[in-house]
């Protein structure tokens, strides 16, 4: 349980006990007569129900707070272990990644995309293969596709799917904007090049 959450049920423990004490101790004064029952009334609107009020709010705003925190966590420690199994080997199948990381396609997908403009993942997918390859900037951002080696008319950024290969290029945001004479890969089209 994450600080927010623990700090929000305390509020609403410490709101409980305020209501109950001020109850008991405000029901004890009517009970001995010392109290009149317009004036225990009023002590714990004032003592009691009006602290509580508060104190349970500020508890509810913790325990969502500290809930939205929890879910941000999970998602920052996914794209943390997704980009680590991709880098540590190099290459990866989607196959292995989706079992692994215990996502389908499309949730990978979105969180490579994130990976990218968040400027922490460069690389690309082969489609025909369905395989992960992480690779280094410099490969990236030329206009060369690093999975067929055609030559593609501009680099851009974000995500740019190769004409001849049909892989899908992940380029840093803050990549050049480039150009080149378009031209084929020189071994056949649909031929992959793993790279080293």
């Amino acid at each position: 349980m994450n600080v927010g959450k623990t700090a929000g049920w305390i509020a609403i423990a410490i709101a409980v006990a305020a209501v109950v004490l001020s109850a008991v101790f405000l029901g004890s004064g009517v009970a001995t007569h010392k109290l009149t029952v317009p004036g225990a009334i009023l002590g714990f609107i004032l003592f009691g129900a009006l602290p509580a009020i508060f104190l349970g709010a500020i508890g509810v705003y913790l325990i969502i707070k500290g809930k939205a925190e929890a879910k941000e966590q999970a998602e920052a420690d996914k794209m943390q272990r997704l980009l680590g199994l991709i880098q540590s080997h190099g290459q990866v199948s989607l196959a292995q990644v989706m079992i692994e990381m215990k996502m389908t396609r499309e949730e990978i997908t979105q969180m490579i995309y994130n990976l990218v403009s968040l400027g922490l993942f460069t690389g690309y997918i082969d489609w025909d293969s369905m395989t992960f390859y992480a690779s280094d900037a410099a490969k990236i951002v030329s206009n060369v596709c690093p999975n067929c080696g055609g030559t593609r008319e501009f680099v851009g950024k974000g995500i740019v799917k190769c004409p001849y290969c049909g892989a899908t290029i992940f380029i840093p945001p803050d990549a050049p904007n480039t150009q080149a004479k378009p031209q084929p890969p020189a071994s056949s089209a649909g031929t992959s090049a793993n790279p080293s």
